[in-house]
């Protein structure tokens, strides 16, 4: 029944580069990723050569200045590129976007110096990069971290473990929390710190329930020696950096967890319009044909409230609310259409012959990273009734 079958996501976008930006990304995604997604998903494999041809086509670093080889496409553009990648493979999707996160330190808050140096090649020479903040007794409670920098004439040991990174253990540069005087948020620094290294390595992936093939590891330093040239920004101004990061990257997993939760959608509606029952297609039936409707108007709500976050951003204004807003309902909806299309696809949702599986176990994560979504809620509530206990 092709006259109900999924289209592509008919999008608003500001400019023709922008449209002929997602027909590349969508030539791509169905050419190199989809394909492979799901076998390489199953065998844990990461696929590094996505993340090189990327690279070579710009879009490892589409929100930076061209200055330095990015695409200086605004954050309106970027995050609908990121929900066309996730949607083929959210490995490949959110790994852009923790690339992008890894980068956002130098490319805002590092010097003139350090930017010539090394963002061309963090944004379009194919290098990979991780964002180090969490740890293992400090994943909520960031400012909490024990990582230490400590002073060594015109260099920097690194000592500590960081957990939880994505891309730990293949990055080619991580970007690093760690602390460099008085305990609590001020007294956090950010380094540029890469992986070649001596005393850098990574611990074995996490064997996780969702996005295998993208690894999550914990990544030591024992002892890493770095130049002051690496470290980003003022010395305390880490945690600062990190939270702005962070902002940012919320509305990235937003756009990753909308990408998977479309993918979802249309493999219900595929399958609903195709499965016949009683003598007719299931989509015929009332309470799946609601179901459907629900998953779709999620869909469109989170999309339009992580592009008006995006917007804000664009214009310079504050959104960080907005940002954590998007992320909430993005994930949760994400979570809630999964399940609800491994559900419409009966017994064949619960098999890994169809995707619909893992696009559930995948959207779980999403609530999870960049600050699970008890996290967004303090932070939403923060900005409607002020800080707790005053």
């Amino acid at each position: 029944m092709p006259d109900r079958a999924p289209q592509p996501v008919d999008r608003q976008l500001p400019t023709d580069e922008a449209r002929d930006l997602i027909s590349l990304v969508r030539d791509i995604a169905q050419r190199e990723i989809a394909p492979k997604a799901a076998e390489e998903e199953d065998a844990g494999r990461f696929p590094r050569e996505v993340f090189t041809l990327l690279s070579e086509s710009g879009l490892l670093g589409l929100p930076y200045d061209s200055e330095y080889g990015g695409g200086e496409q605004p954050y309106e553009v970027y995050l609908q590129v990121l929900e066309e990648l996730a949607a083929v493979r959210l490995t490949v999707g959110l790994g852009v976007s923790v690339h992008t996160l890894a980068s956002y330190a130098l490319a805002t808050y590092g010097s003139k110096q350090q930017q010539v140096e090394h963002l061309p090649a963090m944004l379009g020479g194919g290098l990979l990069g991780a964002y180090c903040l969490s740890e293992p007794a400090s994943g909520s409670d960031a400012a909490s971290l024990r990582t230490k920098a400590v002073r060594d004439g015109e260099d920097w040991v690194i000592t500590g473990t960081k957990a939880w990174i994505t891309h730990g253990g293949i990055a080619d540069f991580y970007t690093v929390m760690a602390r460099t005087g008085e305990d609590g948020p001020r007294g956090i620094s950010a380094f540029l710190v890469p992986s070649d290294a001596a005393g850098l390595s990574a611990a074995a992936p996490e064997k996780k329930m969702g996005m295998k093939g993208s690894p999550t590891a914990q990544v030591h330093f024992d002892g890493v020696r770095v130049g002051d040239e690496r470290r980003i920004g003022e010395e305390g101004q880490g945690f600062a950096i990190a939270l702005s990061a962070l902002d940012s990257g919320r509305l990235g997993i937003a756009a990753c967890a909308i990408g998977v939760a479309q993918a979802a959608l249309d493999e219900a509606v595929t399958y609903a319009t195709e499965r016949r029952q009683f003598g007719k297609p299931i989509a015929d039936f009332q309470g799946l044909r609601f179901m459907l409707a629900d998953m779709a108007t999620q869909i469109e709500a989170g999309r339009a409230l992580y592009l008006a976050a995006a917007r804000l951003r664009d214009a310079g204004r504050p959104f960080a609310k907005q940002a954590a807003m998007a992320k909430l309902l993005c994930t949760d909806a994400a979570m809630k259409v999964t399940t609800d299309a491994v559900q419409i696809l009966g017994g064949y949702g619960y098999t890994a012959d169809f995707p619909a599986e893992r696009y559930m176990r995948e959207a779980k994560v999403l609530q999870i990273v960049e600050g699970t979504n008890q996290i967004q809620r303090m932070v939403i509530a923060r900005h409607l009734a002020g800080p707790e206990g005053r």
